[in-house]
């Protein structure tokens, strides 16, 4: 196990991943389904890193290194999902939002009570989100 990651870092990477899926989703139908991928892979794209996360120095870690597209598909299964549910017009985005936002308060409440700053989908998929400098 690593040190904890600055919490307020991983918001604001989170954040900017948020955005940009949302943004994707725009798109009828196909931006639904790229926001999608997005959420789904994105900690596997840089070497463990999404676009927000690249940006404000952080890095999700497996016990054997930087987390894989299948790493990173297990652990953003449950934020991928909402982006799905945007391709259905009109109410899929309120219900993809709503549902977002359900699944971030309890994923804050987990990473602000377990001493490694693991969420759900960390545990599910083994990894940790650690400053980039830790490593």
């Amino acid at each position: 196990m690593y040190n904890k990651a600055d919490t307020i870092r991983r918001f604001f990477a989170y954040a900017i991943d948020a955005i940009i899926s949302n943004l994707c989703s725009m798109i009828p139908v196909l931006g639904g389904i790229i926001g999608f991928l997005y959420m789904l892979l994105r900690d596997g794209l840089m070497d463990g890193k999404s676009i927000g996360k690249k940006l404000l120095g952080l890095k999700t870690m497996t016990g054997f290194g930087p987390a894989s597209y299948a790493d990173s598909a297990k652990r953003n299964i449950i934020f991928a999902i909402p982006n799905l549910l945007m391709i259905i017009p009109f109410v899929g985005h309120a219900l993809g939002i709503i549902l977002e936002l359900v699944v971030w308060v309890a994923e804050i409440y987990r990473i602000m009570t377990d001493p490694y700053g693991r969420r759900y989908g960390d545990e599910w998929a083994g990894t940790q989100v650690v400053d980039d400098e830790d490593v």
